[in-house]
């Protein structure tokens, strides 16, 4: 059995889990998130706790449990206290800027580009070149911060492009004149 999955979750003051087979409903003050459960498990919802357990001892249900212990327990986080992604740009000329629902970049391409945020995706921008995400879905926070990444990726030489924060950057040395 999964050592994760046998923990069980707590649930802060502020969250309400309603479980209809097959989904489960998590809403606290961040928002409301719903996932489908994958069949093999189990859910005992108590007053302030939620436990996942393998149904039957099949070997589809050991395997699953850990995993859906782990999303349940980031929707109960994301509803009561959110998630966070921090991205750096770096680059002579490159910046962005909010606009309404919207990131504007200009990362050295002949023309600017325009990224729709999703719904229940909020950003803040710092200095014209720091950009925090926030939301209460970490899986769409983190795809979400991809697809910005994804836009100019750092590259080793010149370590220009769009990075996470915490991310480290290895730099590789240019071409030397052959003499």
């Amino acid at each position: 059995m999964s050592r994760i999955g046998k923990k069980p979750i707590p649930l802060p003051p502020g969250v309400k889990v309603v479980l209809e087979r097959p989904f489960i409903k998590v809403s606290g003050p961040k928002g409301n998130l719903s996932q489908k459960l994958a069949g093999g498990v189990e859910l005992a919802v108590g007053q302030d706790k939620i436990w996942v357990h393998p149904s039957e001892d099949l070997k589809k249900g050991k395997a699953l449990q850990g995993l859906t212990r782990t999303l349940i327990a980031n929707m109960v986080k994301g509803v009561s206290q959110g998630f966070e992604r921090v991205l750096e740009i770096n680059g002579v000329g490159y910046r962005v800027e909010l606009q309404g629902s919207a990131l504007n970049f200009n990362l050295g391409y002949s023309h600017p580009i325009r990224f729709p945020l999703p719904e229940g995706i909020k950003a803040d921008v710092e200095r014209q070149n720091r950009i925090t995400l926030r939301g209460s879905d970490k899986h769409l926070l983190g795809l979400t911060a991809a697809k910005i990444r994804g836009l100019r990726p750092p590259e080793p030489y010149g370590g220009k492009g769009i990075k996470y924060a915490e991310e480290v950057i290895r730099r590789k040395a240019g071409k030397t004149a052959a003499g």
